[in-house]
């Protein structure tokens, strides 16, 4: 038996799942999984510990912990794909592939909007999430602007998410009445992917928490000096605290290895994650998928960078390249089916699902909020950060049944 290495790049939600199931179905071969940092935080969990609700080290797991046993992992940046030559390049060393999984995720580019570095906090990475923590407690009021600055960004619900878990912040220190809160977004309305009827009934969420919702204001520059916004063709706009989601782009790797599309993404086919380079595919937030339909007339449709989306891939990736490797028939194939828990505060969340291929648009709905969903997002985060053995085990069980239970297809 001839044995076959499978790259993955990137320790994120599709390279830790797609490294997982690959151990999985293809035991006699090697899997190498490249991560550039020592400890995974769980980025879903940001919203949390930016209001206190989760300390750094309850969010927080070394790589190794979290791959299964069995897979290899390097820690160590890439620095170069040789695509012709199936190799890829890190700290002076190669590792050559018969299969390239790239899960590199979306790069942070605060610096692409004139004073948004200098005058915001973000709570898109770990560090930023820290920085809004210790922030929060010593607001004593005044006007909050959540602003999301650019288009595509990772976690479509998670603008939302945060205006409203401020507000519960401040709601539950007795200072809610002195802190006003907006949420800014170029787009026409929330989350325009899932269609009108969700954009709506998140809007109704912001109102239930008394957020001001501005849609279709797009930030042009940052005063840190006067704390104000300026949006094109809209008027400006003064704060007392900005959280921005900022734009976000292509990983550098990808782009200086010619397979990003023009934005900076990587094109990948619909079904299968293939790239336009023979055994090379890609999953999650790097990965440029259109949609049915348009949210402007001149901007159509793209899959949203979301974890759930990430992992679901993982798992078709993953599959289809063991399916090949063991002589098997080739069927796996990813759907579009995709869920989002949307937390509001006071431990109710919404629950959001659906199909994104669906013609002639995205076919989503929203579920009532209820603390059922919160609770399964707490249990969700659990399973996620716990290492491999009866534990994790235990939980995706306990997942699985809420799955069923709750009539919600859950792919663990």
């Amino acid at each position: 038996m001839t044995v076959r290495t499978i790259a993955v790049l990137g320790g994120g939600a599709g390279g830790l799942v797609a490294a997982g199931e690959l151990r999985r179905r293809l035991p006699e071969h090697r899997v190498v999984l490249v991560e550039r940092k020592a400890d995974h935080h769980y980025s879903a969990s940001f919203l949390w510990l930016m209001t206190g609700a989760r300390r750094p080290e309850q969010i927080t797991q070394p790589v190794r912990q979290l791959a299964p046993p069995g897979v290899e992992v390097i820690q160590s940046e890439v620095r170069g794909l040789d695509l012709a030559g199936r190799r890829v390049e890190f700290d002076g060393r190669s590792l050559s592939y018969d299969y390239l999984v790239v899960a590199l995720g979306a790069e942070l580019a605060p610096e692409a909007i004139p004073g948004l570095s200098e005058g915001a906090h973000i709570f898109y990475n770990f560090e930023g999430a820290l920085k809004l923590r210790d922030a929060l407690p010593t607001f004593k009021g005044g006007t909050v602007a959540v602003v999301v600055s650019g288009m595509p960004y990772k976690c479509p619900g998670a603008p939302h998410e945060a205006a409203m878990l401020i507000g519960d912040f401040f709601r539950q220190r007795g200072r809610r009445d002195k802190v006003d809160i907006h949420l800014f977004t170029l787009e026409p309305q929330p989350m325009p992917v899932a269609g009108p009827q969700l954009g709506e009934a998140v809007q109704q969420m912001l109102r239930s928490k008394g957020v001001a919702f501005h849609p279709l204001h797009k930030l042009t520059a940052v005063n840190p000096g006067d704390r104000e916004l300026s949006f094109e063709g809209k008027d400006s706009f003064k704060y007392d605290l900005l959280v921005a989601i900022p734009p976000h782009r292509g990983p550098r790797i990808v782009r200086e290895a010619g397979l990003a599309n023009e934005a900076g993404w990587l094109p990948v086919d619909r079904s299968t994650l293939a790239t336009r380079s023979e055994n090379v595919y890609a999953v999650g937030d790097v990965t440029a998928l259109s949609l049915p339909g348009r949210w402007k007339p001149d901007v159509p449709l793209s899959l949203p960078k979301a974890g759930v989306f990430a992992q679901t891939e993982a798992m078709v990736v993953s599959r289809r390249i063991a399916a090949e490797i063991n002589g098997a028939r080739v069927e796996e194939v990813f759907c579009g089916d995709g869920s989002c828990m949307l937390e509001a505060g006071e431990g109710l969340a919404g629950f959001a699902f659906g199909n994104f291929f669906g013609e002639p648009s995205p076919q989503v709905q929203l579920r009532k909020m209820g603390r059922s969903w919160h609770w399964g997002k707490v249990l969700f985060e659990q399973w996620w950060l716990t290492p491999y053995g009866p534990k994790r085990e235990a939980l995706r069980l306990m997942l699985r049944l809420g799955s069923r239970m709750s009539g919600v297809p859950m792919t663990i």
